[in-house]
């Protein structure tokens, strides 16, 4: 089990929040997201380390950016 967190800009609301687990949902491995909308913090729990690029991808692909 691996835990990591992450700073995501850009995300002002609830469907923000949706967009941003949905996208790191669909990571292999991940078994729950969490997700702080004031400090913009990410929290991804996930069966084993995700690569700093899968995370990144999947996060721009909702339409957010990495701090």
């Amino acid at each position: 089990m691996s835990t990591a967190t992450y700073t995501v800009t850009g995300m002002t609301c609830a469907h923000c929040i949706a967009s941003v687990t949905e996208e790191l949902n669909e990571l292999d491995g991940v078994n729950e997201v969490a997700v702080d909308l004031a400090s913009g913090a990410v929290t991804v729990t996930s069966d084993a380390p995700l690569t700093d690029d899968a995370v990144k991808t999947a996060v721009e692909e909702a339409g957010y950016q990495l701090a």
